[in-house]
């Protein structure tokens, strides 16, 4: 661990596959499954207690469910080199792993989930990376004050009339 301090990231999964039940009722778990080099270099800048915001996508409406802790810095996601497995990459050797994992924990789930239209309207969190069009990464930087709001969002509920 470093002294840096604290940063925060948005980590999306489709609720079929991982949700924020299954990781509250694990405890923690590997973030396997990034097939993006931008999203995996983002994940390899990740640090023991750097916050999460947990996005279920590939539902309607979108939206942050909760927030988790990661865990473990990352190692080669071993799931590329195992023929059996979803994310099994043919083009990759074990003495060079171009794909890499981190841990997370559980840490809070919302009342309510923080839908995806509600953030748009949101303008205290108008420039997030989310909200930026053409945004697919499945691993994103959050800003301090965007980790700020929208924990405090969260926790009310995702009532936007407080703000």
């Amino acid at each position: 661990m470093t002294d840096r301090p604290r940063r925060f990231w948005l980590m999306k999964s489709e609720p079929s596959d991982y949700s924020l039940d299954d990781l509250e009722r694990d405890g923690r778990t590997h973030w396997d499954g990034v097939r993006n080099f931008k999203a995996r270099n983002l994940m390899k800048e990740m640090e023991i207690g750097d916050g999460v915001l947990f996005y279920h996508s590939m539902k309607r409406p979108p939206g942050i469910a909760g927030t988790a802790r990661v865990c473990r810095t990352a190692y080669p996601d071993f799931t590329q080199f195992d023929p059996k497995a979803k994310y099994f990459d043919r083009r990759v050797k074990p003495d060079k792993p171009w794909w890499y994992m981190v841990d997370i924990e559980f840490v809070s789930r919302f009342p309510k989930e923080i839908p995806l239209p509600l953030l748009r309207k949101m303008p205290e969190i108008e420039g997030m990376a989310l909200l930026k069009r053409g945004q697919r990464l499945s691993v994103q930087p959050v800003t301090e004050a965007e980790w700020n709001f929208l924990v405090a969002l969260g926790q009310r509920g995702g009532d936007d009339t407080a703000s």
